[in-house]
């Protein structure tokens, strides 16, 4: 069993930053690829961006590629979302995800394990 705990949202202007964190439990965390994924009001879950296992391959949505960066300290079982240049339509409610598996998949279907979420605001 995996859980998993966001941390980092908030409210921010428009070209500022934030940095989310996800915190897994279990001692398999550095065996598994990592997700985030997002939710705005209305809309489906979407892709934000993963990271495989041992953190040699990072995957984005095109929305976001240049902006965000992903990354992962195994030894503290965390996985990170540096997100730059924010603009009022990255607004929506960040989860992050995993699965048993080494590769990063962009559907939320494949992902079996969600963290409860961590809402950011953009302001214009």
């Amino acid at each position: 069993q995996v859980q998993l705990v966001e941390a980092g949202g908030g409210l921010v202007q428009a070209g500022g930053s934030l940095r989310l964190s996800c915190a897994a439990s279990g001692r398999t965390f550095s065996r598994y690829a990592m997700g985030w994924f997002r939710q705005a009001p209305g809309k489906e879950r979407e892709f934000v961006a993963g990271i495989t296992s041992s953190a040699a391959s990072a995957l984005y949505a095109d929305s976001v590629k240049g902006r965000f960066t992903i990354s992962r300290d195994n030894a503290k079982n965390t996985v990170y979302l540096q997100m730059n240049s924010l603009k009022p339509e990255d607004t929506a409610i960040y989860y992050c995800a995993t699965n048993p598996s080494i590769v990063v998949f962009t559907t939320p279907g494949r992902y079996g394990y969600w963290g409860q979420g961590t809402q950011v605001t953009v302001s214009s």
